[in-house]
């Protein structure tokens, strides 16, 4: 049996099973109180795991045991952290507060096995609530980009207000992994996109950065491999290096050196990015690594700092995170990368700068707030 560790799917997924071999588990069960509802209504977990359906709304049903309590039971790699949700088989129909408010993700730390007890009182009505989307600025879509060895996907292009008028005039560029959820809560995995359109325009317009290029790079089924160490990583960026930046470089009016040109993401999204520029430092100047797993289970780039013994490589990153649940298992690595830097000859705010918001969970809404403060850093403002 393989060790499990995933984080948040379809955006956020870190890790497949098959990376990691196990070290210990421990059996997780949940049992619910729910007395609205009837026995036969079918009730679903939806969580962070494969074994809970990697977000799928509908993939994970719980047991009825009658008198209106359901009960899942399953064993999980310990020591782990753990987010689910609780539907009635949509995202339409989820548990809710009291008041009928929407609720955090339920969370729970699995260190030995463990026993949770919910009750739920309320739930979505199953209305299917219309998502506005509505993108700010204009977007060029470009369909099933193919690259060696992976999958091939779309990347969407985010043009400046002013970009057609001055065709001498060319652009720094920012590449963000994960490309269906920065600019459209349409096409975002949970509804909620990063509002990356909406910070830069508004930075470009308060004069804070300069006019630049916005390019997302779709994630596909095989993210949680192509986002982190390994074959399917190396293939990836490749595929960011030598294949979508020189389309872009040569389909818009960008400025090519890698002091113009950043790369960013959250998650898997967030280790990537480092690695990225890290690599690459002839093409990728700056890096925005939000929420990243630097060094967890058998994942470790802090190794791959540390043992570097060139010339100090003139980058600058963007380094945040969280403090609840998945965040706080993250945060030893983090540590870890920033005592690396720091001994590489990177300083504090002049190379890197790391921000921690003690509150934020590991989603969308959390790196959407702490965007706007990280193009702001990465982006030059002339």
């Amino acid at each position: 049996m393989q060790r499990l560790f995933a984080l948040l799917a379809a955006g956020s997924l870190l890790f497949g099973s098959e990376l990691f071999a196990q070290i210990s588990s421990a059996r997780v069960t949940i049992k619910l109180s729910a007395p609205t509802l009837n026995d036969s209504t079918k009730v679903y977990i939806a969580g962070s795991t494969p074994r809970l359906g990697s977000w799928n709304p509908s993939a994970v049903a719980m047991e009825s045991l009658g008198n209106r309590t359901w009960q899942i039971s399953f064993v999980e790699a310990a020591p782990t952290s753990i987010e689910y949700k609780l539907t009635l088989g949509s995202w339409d129909t989820e548990a809710t507060a009291s008041d009928g408010s929407k609720m955090p993700n339920f969370s729970v730390n699995v260190v030995k096995d463990t026993v949770v007890s919910l009750e739920v009182k309320r739930w979505s009505n199953g209305v299917k609530k219309t998502i506005v989307g509505g993108i700010t600025g204009e977007v060029v879509y470009h369909k099933k980009l193919s690259g060696k060895g992976i999958a091939a996907r779309d990347i969407v292009v985010w043009l400046p207000k002013g970009y057609h008028k001055s065709k001498a005039k060319r652009y720094p560029v920012l590449y963000l992994h994960d490309g269906q959820n920065i600019f459209d809560p349409r096409t975002s995995s949970f509804g909620a996109d990063w509002r990356v359109d909406e910070a830069a325009d508004s930075l470009i317009k308060a004069g804070k950065v300069a006019p630049f290029i916005v390019v997302g790079i779709y994630n596909t089924p095989d993210r949680m491999r192509e986002y982190v160490p390994g074959e399917l990583g190396s293939a990836y960026m490749s595929f960011v290096a030598e294949r979508v930046k020189p389309f872009i470089d040569s389909a818009y009016r960008t400025k090519k050196e890698a002091k113009y040109n950043a790369v960013g993401g959250s998650s898997a999204g967030g280790i990537i990015s480092f690695m990225l520029a890290w690599e690459y430092p002839n093409l990728f100047g700056k890096a925005i690594c939000m929420s990243p797993a630097f060094k967890i289970e058998h994942i470790d780039y802090v190794k791959v700092v540390n043992q570097y013994q060139g010339p100090k490589k003139p980058l600058f990153f963007y380094i945040d995170n969280g403090g609840v649940g998945l965040e706080a298992r993250l945060q030893p690595g983090i540590d870890d990368m920033l005592k690396a830097l720091e001994l590489k000859g990177y300083c504090l705010s002049k190379d890197y700068f790391w921000f921690k918001d003690e509150e934020a969970q590991h989603n969308e809404p959390a790196w959407a707030k702490r965007m706007p403060a990280a193009i702001e850093l990465v982006m030059p403002r002339r």
